[in-house]
């Protein structure tokens, strides 16, 4: 561990809130959907719905932070794949610190490598197109995004600092160059184009996407597990074909 995030985990350690209901609380707001992107997401279906001059082109917009959000996701499990394993801290056998609630962390965690973090990956790269939009709105979003999404996986010792402000940079540069006026037109054009002309099915997509980006896929990528485990099983002869459960899925979010 290097010493920018030895010294900050040290500082949130040793400054740790000594109530378990509040460790609770903020471990929950760590787990729960309902405190990470929800709230993003309704910001910019406000902007797609509230029109103005600029419509066509804060629609353009919001396809464009969606598609970004979407790469940001996929470019952080795939680098945290491929790049070399890095444990988490609440795992990590050399980093000398307590983390709140460490006993009860999910053990699924220690087999995800904890760099990036595809959190800030993803949710920092909506901020980013939210404040290109509605600057006063944005700078609320990368507050709350820093606060609510980063910060409270780096205090429960999910991540390390330099795991979020990793992703955050990736997030945010994919969302810069996705929005960039001789980028965007290329694909969201002929999106909104579309959504448009068939408004009623585009919009149960756009819903059914929202819901799945909002959960990060956890749900989907639990059934693609599921049937991975069960045709292994079957190749390999294994009667007893094992499914991955709900709390697999839930520790999944971290």
């Amino acid at each position: 561990m290097n010493g920018f995030d030895s010294a900050i985990q040290e500082f949130l350690t040793r400054h740790a809130f000594t109530s378990e209901v509040v460790n609770h609380a903020i471990r929950t707001i760590a787990d729960f959907s309902l405190f990470k992107g929800l709230f993003l997401v309704a910001i910019l279906w406000w902007v797609w719905f509230r029109g103005g001059r600029r419509g066509a082109w804060e629609k353009e917009m919001v396809i464009a932070t969606f598609v970004s959000g979407l790469l940001s996701l996929a470019a952080g499990r795939l680098l945290a794949h491929f790049l070399p394993f890095r444990p988490r801290p609440i795992y990590d056998p050399e980093v000398p610190f307590r983390f709140p609630l460490s006993g009860t962390t999910e053990t699924i965690l220690r087999t995800w490598s904890s760099f990036p973090s595809d959190h800030a990956m993803l949710w920092m790269s909506v901020s980013t197109g939210i404040f290109l939009v509605w600057r006063r709105i944005g700078i609320i979003a990368g507050i709350y995004t820093a606060l609510v999404v980063c910060l409270v996986r780096v205090y429960l010792g999910l991540h390390y600092p330099t795991d979020i402000l990793g992703g955050a940079v990736i997030g945010i540069l994919i969302t810069l160059a996705m929005t960039r006026d001789a980028v965007r037109p290329l694909y969201a054009t002929p999106i909104l184009r579309v959504m448009m002309r068939f408004p009623a099915p585009c919009y149960t997509l756009a819903f059914l996407f929202c819901f799945e980006l909002v959960t990060q896929f956890d749900e989907i990528r639990m059934i693609g597990q599921s049937v991975h485990k069960v045709l292994d099983a079957r190749q390999g002869g294994d009667p007893s074909l094992t499914v991955v459960g709900p709390s697999e899925a839930a520790a999944r979010h971290n």
